[in-house]
C-alpha cells in the first residue's frame, strides 16, 4: 500500500470498499478481491484487503480501537500494545518529575556509560511508579513531543491522558496514517503528526520527549541500539537536551546503554516480557519491572538471593523481574533461595502466591538422562508433558519425540542446571500460583 492508495481509503468511496473488505474478512482472499474488484480498482481493492486483515491481526494490542483505526505491516509490528501505553500515559501524567519543566538533565557521560543505580526508595514488591509527570503542570497542558510516533500507538494514549503531543515520523505513508488515526478516535484537536527527522527535533521546547527509534532493518529485526533508527547517538543526544523523557526500547537492550541517572523498566503483559522503557529526569534511577494489567511494581533493592538444596516448590519469576536482574527480590517475596546461583530458578518450602512468579510443586529431582527421564514418566504413567527450560542446551521438540510418551497424566517437567550439574525437575500438574 503506498500513499496514493492510502489517501484514496480515506475517501468516502474508499471508506466503502474497506467497509466492504471488512465484511469479507477471513473468507477465501481469492474470492474475496475477485467481488471487490468487481466495482473497484486493483489499488483500492488490494489497499482495502490489506487494511481489514491488518484491523484484524490489530485487535489483540488495540481491542475494539482497531476497528476505526488504520495499519501499516511493521506499524503494527511495532506499535505498543494499548494496555502498555496507557500504562506509560499514567506514569507520565500522575507522577512527580525530578526538575522543573525546561531545565535539562545533564547529559550522560558518553554513549556507553554503564548503568548507575542508586537507591530509589521507596522499594518493594508494591513500590509506587516514580514516573515522569510534572507537578506544576497539569496533564492538560503537559507538552509531549513523540520523535518516532509510527502509527501512533504512544501518543493516542498520551492524548487521552490529556497531553498535547507533536508527532514526527520520517515516513511519509506512516506520518498519514498516523494522523488519520488521532482523527479517526477523536483526538486531532490534541496531536499534530508531520513528516520530519527525530534528529532535527529540540526536545528543551517540550515538557516532555517520547521516542520509540524503530528496531528493524532491511535484514530484519535488530538487538543493537547502534542499529536502531534513530541510531543511539542521536537518542542520546535528545536525551541530554530533555527535561524529561522516556525512550521504548526491546527489552533485551545490554545494560551497557542505559544512561546513567535513568531508571530502566521493563513491562510484562500477562506473563510476556513486551519491552522495555528507559525514564530520565524523574526522582531516583535503577531497575524496575511492572505487571500488566494489574499495575505490580517491583524496584531493586539489593536483595541477593541465598543458594540452597530444593525444597518443595520451585518458583519460575517473571520474565520482566529476571530482565531487571530482581530474582533476588522476587526470592526474598517467596521466602526462598536459588537451586544454581547463575540460573533463575527459586525453590522454597512454603507454598506463597505472588504475581513475580510461577509455583510449581516438585514431584522429583533427576540427574538429567533421556532414558531415566522417559522410564520415571512412564512409572507416573504420564502421557503429556509441558517442558521448561532455562540453563540447559537440551532441543525441546527432540525431547518430546524422544520420550514417546502414552500414559493418561500430565506433568511439568523442568530442564535446568542445579549447581552447574544438567538436571531435570518433575512437577505435578496443579495450577502453579
Amino acid at each position: 500500500m503506498d500513499l496514493d492508495a492510502f489517501d484514496e481509503l480515506l475517501t468516502p468511496r474508499g471508506q466503502r470498499a474497506l467497509a466492504e473488505a471488512v465484511e469479507l474478512v477471513g473468507t477465501d482472499p481469492v474470492a474475496a478481491a475477485t467481488r471487490l474488484r468487481r466495482t473497484y480498482d486493483a489499488a483500492l481493492t488490494s489497499a482495502a484487503l490489506t487494511q481489514a486483515g491488518l484491523r484484524e491481526r490489530a485487535r489483540a494490542k488495540f481491542g475494539e480501537d482497531a476497528r476505526r483505526m488504520y495499519f501499516t505491516p511493521h506499524g503494527l509490528e511495532q506499535s505498543t500494545r494499548t494496555e502498555v501505553a496507557e500504562h506509560r500515559a499514567r506514569r507520565l501524567t500522575q507522577t512527580r518529575a525530578a526538575t522543573p519543566p525546561h531545565e535539562p538533565t545533564a547529559p550522560p557521560h558518553g554513549p556507553y556509560t554503564p548503568p548507575h543505580e542508586p537507591a530509589s526508595p521507596p522499594h518493594g514488591p508494591d513500590a509506587p511508579p516514580l514516573g515522569l509527570g510534572v507537578a506544576d503542570v497539569p496533564a492538560h497542558r503537559l507538552r509531549v513531543v513523540d520523535a518516532c510516533c509510527g502509527i501512533g500507538g504512544d501518543f493516542l494514549a498520551l492524548a487521552r491522558a490529556g497531553c498535547t503531543v507533536a508527532a514526527v515520523d520520517t515516513d511519509p505513508l506512516t506520518v498519514a496514517v498516523a494522523r488519520a488515526n488521532a482523527d479517526a478516535l477523536g483526538l486531532g484537536d490534541r496531536v499534530t503528526v508531520s513528516v520530519g527527522d527525530a534528529a532535527e527535533i529540540r526536545p528543551e521546547e517540550y515538557d516532555v520527549l517520547f521516542a520509540d527509534p524503530a528496531r528493524r532493518t532491511s535484514r530484519g529485526r535488530t538487538f543493537d541500539p547502534m542499529a536502531y533508527s534513530p541510531p543511539w547517538p542521536v537518542v542520546l543526544d535528545l536525551l541530554s537536551r530533555a527535561s524529561r523523557a522516556c525512550v521504548k526500547v526491546a527489552p533485551g537492550i545490554p545494560y551497557e546503554f542505559i544512561p546513567a541517572g535513568a531508571e530502566a523498566e521493563w513491562v510484562s503483559y500477562k506473563g510476556e516480557v513486551k519491552e522495555a522503557a528507559l525514564w530520565t529526569g524523574q526522582e531516583g534511577a535503577g531497575r524496575r519491572a511492572t505487571l500488566l494489567p494489574g499495575g505490580h511494581t517491583l524496584t531493586a533493592t539489593g536483595a541477593e538471593a541465598p543458594v540452597g538444596p530444593a525444597g518443595r516448590y520451585v518458583y519460575e519469576p517473571d520474565g520482566a523481574a529476571i530482565r531487571a536482574h530482581l530474582v533476588g527480590e522476587v526470592s526474598g517475596i517467596v521466602n526462598g533461595r536459588l537451586l544454581d546461583p547463575m540460573i533463575a530458578y527459586i525453590t522454597g518450602d512454603d507454598p506463597i502466591d505472588t504475581p513475580w512468579a510461577a509455583r510449581y510443586e516438585i514431584e522429583d529431582i533427576l540427574p538429567f538422562s533421556g532414558k531415566k527421564l522417559r522410564a520415571a514418566l512412564r512409572e507416573r504413567q504420564v502421557g503429556n508433558v509441558t517442558i521448561k527450560k532455562r540453563g540447559s542446551a537440551v532441543d525441546i521438540e527432540r525431547l518430546r519425540t524422544d520420550l514417546r510418551l502414552n500414559g493418561e497424566k500430565s506433568a511439568t517437567i523442568i530442564l535446568t542446571r542445579i549447581l552447574d550439574k544438567p538436571s531435570v525437575i518433575i512437577c505435578n500438574t496443579s495450577p502453579p500460583a
